[in-house]
């Protein structure tokens, strides 16, 4: 039996203070702004990093082009045995894309035009006095223009006049416009002929 504790005190010691430990070996130190997807999680699920008023990134700021779209510091975590030069651990920020608030909700708009849009409240409520007053003058456009509203706000088509976007839950209906762009790349398919 002593036989026994003396052999499993020694494996415990041998592996406590004698063995090395790969793990600290194995880390490689990168520039984390480089990591592609999949090299890191972003935003940490560690942290709450979405404002409970405007439903996107804290800090999200307005874009410079199109002011709904905007950017905002995520605070991001890297994958197993990746150190940031940054910050010397696993942990770096990374601008992310988020949409800018205005404090416009989009359920508000939507019931504002279901029930009182022939008195043109929901574009009041936008932003469009002067679409709001006309709305107002002829009973929604003889209710036509009230239904119109009511599908342009749900498809989110029409949204405030700053050029803000709408206050939605983080999981919620968000509408994102798919643009063709110079980064976009189209694969070549077998069927394409070539044009000369």
């Amino acid at each position: 039996m002593s036989w026994l504790l003396l052999s499993t005190f020694c494996l415990l010691f041998y592996s406590t203070y004698c063995a090395t430990d790969d793990t600290k070996t194995d880390n490689v130190v990168v520039d984390c702004s480089t990591l592609r997807m999949g090299q890191y999680i972003c935003p940490d699920p560690n942290q709450n990093q979405i404002d409970s008023a405007t439903q996107q990134y804290v800090g999200c700021t307005k874009g410079k082009d199109v002011p709904s779209e905007g950017e905002a510091n995520v605070w991001c975590i890297a994958a197993d045995k990746i150190i940031c030069n940054e910050t010397k651990n696993s942990t770096f920020y990374k601008k992310m894309p988020c949409k800018w608030t205005n404090g416009y909700s989009l359920e508000i708009a939507l019931l504002l035009s279901v029930f009182l849009g022939m008195f043109g409240l929901d574009r009041f409520y936008l932003g469009y006095p002067g679409i709001g007053l006309a709305k107002l003058c002829t009973l929604g456009f003889m209710f036509l223009g009230q239904l119109l509203d009511i599908i342009l706000i749900a498809a989110q088509v029409v949204g405030p006049s700053d050029g803000s976007a709408y206050v939605i839950p983080y999981y919620g209906a968000g509408v994102t416009v798919v643009r063709s762009d110079n980064e976009t790349y189209l694969l070549p398919q077998a069927d394409w002929h070539n044009i000369t």
